[in-house]
């Protein structure tokens, strides 16, 4: 097993990777509220003895740590760049410009251009959207809990579509597309509201949002692939299909590469092994 790790301290979310004994990524997530979790984990695998490190509470782990370690520290947009190309190539991808959408606890929107990024934009909407919304609504705020119930959830009730309005009628644009996020609610009033259906309507406004946002720039910078990245992703079956439809309704080519959601893990990783020359 290699000596070296990479670590994305995120809002939500500490992603933390290593190559194992067959010579392969393997990946851990801990809560970014309870560092600890990580320190313990370095503890019971002294053969560590490098990391590297990214993300925005790069600083609140370092103090929880206390590790003498070697650490090197890389930018979050630049480590997860590097993650995202090493993916692609993985994936066997060959796409020369794209949008990267990086759905975090917010969303960080890059536009990349051969081996060069720049960021567009982005929205406070996001995985932290996600389970806020989710909490204050269901009373249910643990991520994998809202994602599967969210599976099963439906939105008809709820979500007032463009066929709901031109009822009898034929509709200028898809019908499906949602006219009014939670728009159904003051109109069906008496209706009663499933906690899987409210969850589903949770995650259809969140992934509508960023991805209409993606859209955007995609048309602006000529791109047609979006590459969708980042932790509210794991697992994330539903909010994948909600980004795909739209994505795809619109024109564009949407991809989600695997491990996704720890391209800036991957890329602190290779970052440090770079940097002590050691192959992988």
């Amino acid at each position: 097993m290699q000596k070296v790790i990479g670590i994305d301290a995120g809002g939500t979310l500490t992603k933390l990777v290593f190559v194992n004994e067959q010579n392969e990524l393997e990946f851990k997530i801990f809560p970014s509220n309870d560092f600890s979790q990580v320190r313990n984990w370095l503890e019971n695998h002294p053969h560590i003895e490098e990391i590297g490190l990214t993300g925005g509470r790069t600083q609140q782990l370092l103090e929880v740590l206390n590790t003498m370690k070697s650490i090197q520290y890389l930018v979050e947009f630049e480590a997860t760049f590097k993650g995202v190309k090493y993916l692609l190539k993985k994936d066997g991808y060959d796409i020369e410009n794209s949008i990267i959408t990086n759905i975090g606890t917010g969303t960080s929107i890059h536009y990349m251009e051969g081996q060069s990024h720049t960021r567009v934009g982005g929205t406070g909407i996001g995985g932290g959207t996600l389970t806020g919304l989710s909490t204050i609504i269901t009373g249910i705020s643990d991520f994998e809990d809202i994602t599967s119930k969210a599976a099963l959830g439906s939105r008809e009730l709820i979500d007032l579509f463009v066929k709901d309005i031109f009822q009898g009628m034929e509709p200028p644009i898809e019908g499906h597309l949602t006219a009014s996020n939670f728009g159904k609610v003051s109109i069906l009033k008496d209706a009663k509201h499933e906690v899987n259906d409210l969850l589903a309507t949770v995650q259809a406004l969140v992934g509508e949002v960023i991805t209409t946002l993606s859209i955007q720039f995609a048309e602006e910078k000529k791109a047609e692939h979006i590459i969708y990245i980042g932790s509210t992703l794991i697992n994330n079956e539903h909010l994948k299909k909600v980004i795909a439809n739209y994505t795809i309704l619109k024109k564009h080519k949407p991809i989600f590469l695997k491990n996704c959601g720890f391209t800036g893990a991957i890329g602190a990783l290779l970052n440090k092994l770079e940097q002590s020359k050691i192959t992988y």
